[in-house]
């Protein structure tokens, strides 16, 4: 078989797979971090604030999402979907992405590899974590499922596993080059300048290994200047965050709280308890144990020091990013997302071939491909109703707001799904109980309205306290919304926070 259709098949096979599990996340209770949640929003608002080309002043956190936004963006362009299609979409094509970063970790094929079939095995590895997701909660242990957002650092995701396989290609003799410490630089740079975190998962783990590495290889150079490639792209990374502090309403610094590691641990334990508790969540623990314990038995037997790498980063990181976040006081299972896409990587540190039959690896390839394709195929229906699900309390402000023409306002939780599906988001102002401007994951030219005349409320609404008082005309009975009309009395918004 020619090696491209060998690639071609391969990316195939990872479509069908990506569609699936995209298909079955939906489907569950997970849809509602890739469809409805507030904080899954933000990509979705911020590229259709960018395509609208209305002015912008965006209040981002420490996280800019600048490549999530650029392939949101261009898939908005292109296909003629509504939002929550789009999300859909997006899920795909991060499955999508991560196979071909898994690609280049599994190194050039030869006489005795097949990294296709490999990383397509390591990515059903991480498709069964994704689908074992039963809650709707941003902050439950089901970590891989986060991936299929927009918002939970796909983007990261991705270039993290794309640098641990750029620097494996150089490492692989005869596989060096410019080509590899180019694209790890530039990865490095704008992954940094999208989300700090990446040198927290990228650069931090592959430095400290290679580190050690310098000790024991003969290739000293190449690692020196491998690692030199990695903390310069990292370095001018965060130096081009310096332009864009104004669209930096927290840097993150507020989120280490060293003294706070007990409370930290605890917090992580009930999570992996309740993960834990649920037959999808022992499916899953016990698949990354396996995993871990792969990756060790693969440290321990590397013959070559690309081999070594991989299977040891995909030990190494987890544990160090797992101590890290513990150590600094952080309280978000987002931040421990390398518990599962680098433990997948141990299946493809060593892509030897099975021993089998010639004339059965064809076969066994071709049935593979056309069962993943086939269940791709009867995933996407599935996938479509689950992005086409009717929500009437929505349709009802939404509708209602749009026909107004007039200008609200709502606190975080209540206002961002339907200001993302307003024909003109600006008619729903972000502010806190109080009606100052919340500035936060928002374009703040929206408070320059200076006052609202609707106040939108849900369950979350944490009761008003308003500048003056004022009584609605009508309470607008939108179900799990209600829209208090206050006619022509203007509400005055106050200063804005963040």
């Amino acid at each position: 078989m020619r090696a491209w259709v060998r690639e071609l098949a391969g990316g195939v096979g990872a479509l069908g797979l990506a569609l699936i599990t995209a298909a079955q996340v939906a489907a569950s209770a997970r849809s509602e971090l890739l469809f409805r949640d507030a904080d899954s929003l933000v990509v979705a608002m911020f590229a259709r604030s960018v395509l609208s080309g209305q002015p912008m002043d965006w209040a981002m956190s420490s996280v800019l999402f600048l490549p999530e936004t650029a392939v949101f963006a261009g898939l908005d362009t292109v296909l003629p979907f509504e939002v929550d299609g789009l999300l859909a979409v997006s899920a795909v094509v991060n499955l999508l992405a991560l196979y071909g970063a898994v690609r280049v970790v599994a190194g050039r094929r030869s006489e005795r590899s097949a990294p296709v079939t490999w990383s397509l095995l390591s990515v059903a590895a991480f498709s069964v974590l994704a689908m074992t997701a039963v809650s709707a909660s941003r902050d439950a242990l089901e970590l891989a499922s986060l991936t299929l957002t927009t918002t939970y650092y796909a983007a990261t995701v991705v270039a993290v596993v794309l640098s641990v396989g750029l620097a494996r290609r150089v490492l692989d003799r005869g596989a060096g080059g410019a080509v590899p410490l180019i694209a790890l630089g530039a990865t490095a740079l704008v992954s940094t300048l999208s989300n700090p975190l990446y040198a927290v998962w990228a650069t931090g783990p592959i430095t400290l290994l290679l580190a050690f590495f310098l000790i024991r290889t003969t290739q000293r150079a190449r690692i020196g200047v491998v690692m030199a490639v990695l903390l310069a792209g990292t370095i001018l990374g965060f130096l081009g965050r310096i332009p864009l502090a104004a669209w930096i309403a927290n840097t993150g610094a507020g989120y280490v709280q060293p003294e706070r590691w007990s409370e930290s641990l605890q917090y992580y334990g009930a999570l992996l308890i309740g993960r834990l508790s649920t037959p999808g969540g022992i499916i899953a623990g016990l698949l990354v144990l396996a995993l871990l314990v792969l990756a060790g038995f693969r440290t321990a037997r590397a013959s070559d020091d690309g081999t070594r790498f991989v299977a040891t980063i995909a030990w190494l990181m987890p544990i160090l990013v797992a101590v890290g976040a513990i150590a600094v006081g952080t309280h978000a299972a987002r931040y421990l997302q390398p518990l599962a896409f680098a433990p997948v990587l141990a299946l493809v540190a060593s892509p030897r071939i099975v021993r089998l039959p010639v004339r059965v690896r064809p076969i066994l390839a071709a049935a593979s491909v056309t069962l993943l394709v086939a269940g791709g195929a009867a995933s996407v229906p599935r996938l479509s109703a689950a992005a086409q699900v009717t929500d009437p309390d929505l349709a009802c402000v939404t509708e209602w707001i749009d026909a107004s023409g007039r200008t609200g306002a709502g606190q975080f939780w209540t206002v961002r799904l339907p200001k993302l599906h307003l024909r003109d988001p600006a008619r729903l102002v972000q502010v806190d109980h109080e009606l100052r401007g919340y500035a936060w994951l928002v374009n703040r030219h929206d408070f320059d309205v200076g006052e609202v005349t609707f106040l939108l409320e849900d369950a979350q609404t944490v009761p008003w306290s308003l500048p003056l008082p004022a009584v609605p005309d009508e309470v607008v009975d939108c179900g799990r919304y209600r829209i208090l009309d206050f006619g022509e009395t203007a509400l005055p918004l106050g200063p804005q926070r963040s």
